[in-house]
């Protein structure tokens, strides 16, 4: 099948030809016919697997045909659980409405307000938002709601789990009757199947692969670390391997993660931090510079778990384990994007055996631990006889070349003065391991 097979207007399929798609994934294929009918519509999906585009571009398609109201509200409202993915939304209905000069505006928190009433006094047409701050100015009444013709809730499960689905009740209770909505999810079950119950009408259902599916082109590793000063040796051992292209590293906290984005930058690597702390702006510079390839390394907290497309990202490392098992599966997602292979690699002490088994009764997959020659635990675990990896990740018996033993200078491996990878520090700085404070078992 092809776009052209789908019924769309001229001007997205030529933006569709000149951005390079000619195949829709499953999960367009499905959802764009259901949607262009008018159906509300239930929808899971795989991270990766197309799914902004499966609610855009009918979106979009609906707005090649003029309202005949001359109000300057949206007629596509989608909310979003964070503001890198609402970024990556707006620029999914620009790209794909290039041709049909449809305009579009993000309003998330983090953004200053004149910024955002300036944009909400003009003409639009889409609408991306976060929950809290649509709350804010619709109560403000900033926004004009009446001529609303579609809803989309996307990552309706992490809304949920953020605690956003009062705003959406109070939000969804203000908005014409007859609209037709949209909602994405990872999983159907629980919460969600009692939220879908409320909003959509006799909506179709479509579950293209549920939460648990295995990614086929993502090679997922574990490897138990001893202490901060393993973990540090592990992390530049990875980082420094030649077919790591772009990395995305998950710290547990916001601290964590600029403390080890300031240590990996004082190693030599091309790093920056990001997390909810951060402006807007900063955000939105760091993801740029992702994109452009000025980044090599990602520090970040789970506001990048989702919403960040960068095709360049070929491996995610799990410097801490995510709080919860789902977030590992939209951790790893970001990489083995497009078809492309992609290497999920996590630490985790001998204590954090049971998060582990979390994540695999979530995904139904088993974590096998493997080694590294010369970076191996020297505490006792509990798994089956792990295999060995060298430089390339293929299993392999020997010691690795050049690193004699291990000794290279990783972050575990620090002289006095030193800090992460062996690099001088200023007077006064104190290497990752001491001022994070943390240990493990």
């Amino acid at each position: 099948m092809s776009f052209e097979n789908l019924a769309l207007h001229p001007s997205i399929l030529h933006a569709l030809q000149e951005a390079g798609y000619t195949e829709p994934t499953p999960i367009q294929a499905q959802a764009i016919p259901e949607v262009m009918a008018g159906h509300d519509l239930l929808a899971s999906a795989q991270t990766g697997t197309g799914k902004t585009a499966a609610f855009t571009l009918p979106a979009l398609n609906l707005l090649a045909t003029p309202h005949p109201s001359k109000s300057r509200g949206p007629r596509i409202l989608v909310l979003v659980p964070t503001r890198e993915l609402a970024q990556q939304v707006n620029d999914a209905a620009r790209k794909y409405g290039k041709f049909l000069r449809a305009r579009t505006v993000s309003i998330v928190g983090g953004m200053p307000y004149p910024l955002q009433n300036k944009l909400l006094s003009q003409p639009l047409d889409i609408l991306v938002a976060t929950p809290g701050r649509l709350l804010d100015h619709m109560e403000r009444g900033r926004i004009d709601l009446a001529r609303l013709q579609m809803l989309v809730l996307d990552e309706a499960d992490r809304m949920l789990d953020m605690g956003f689905m009062p705003d959406i009740e109070r939000i969804t209770a203000a908005l014409p009757g007859d609209r037709q909505t949209l909602l994405f999810s990872a999983t159907l079950e629980g919460n969600i199947a009692r939220i879908a119950a409320q909003i959509l009408r006799n909506p179709k259902t479509i579950q293209i692969a549920s939460q648990q599916a295995k990614h086929e082109n993502i090679e997922q590793r574990l490897h138990f670390v001893d202490d901060m000063s393993h973990k540090n040796k592990l992390l530049e051992h990875l980082l420094i391997a030649p077919e790591v292209n772009q990395a995305i590293v998950f710290t547990s906290t916001k601290r964590h993660a600029d403390l080890l984005a300031e240590d990996l930058h004082a190693a030599g690597h091309k790093v920056a931090a990001l997390h909810g702390d951060m402006t807007q702006g900063a955000r939105n510079r760091t993801l740029t510079k992702l994109r452009h390839g000025d980044i090599n390394v990602l520090v970040a907290t789970d506001v990048a778990a989702r919403g960040i497309d960068v095709a360049g990202i070929s491996h995610v490392i799990n410097y801490d384990l995510p709080k919860f098992a789902e977030d590992y599966v939209h951790r790893i997602g970001r990489t083995g994007r497009a078809g492309k292979r992609g290497i999920a690699v996590s630490f985790a002490s001998h204590a954090e055996r049971f998060q582990l088994r979390k994540i695999e009764q979530f995904t139904g997959q088993r974590l096998e631990a493997a080694v590294i020659a010369g970076l191996e635990p020297q505490k006792r675990i509990q798994q089956p006889k792990p295999h060995k990896f060298g430089d390339s990740g293929k299993p392999r018996n020997s010691g690795h070349p050049g690193n004699k033993g291990g000794g290279y200078k990783g972050a575990g491996n620090r002289q006095p003065g030193q800090g992460y990878g062996g690099q001088k520090r200023q007077d006064g700085e104190k290497s990752f391991s001491k001022r994070s404070g943390r240990s493990f078992a």
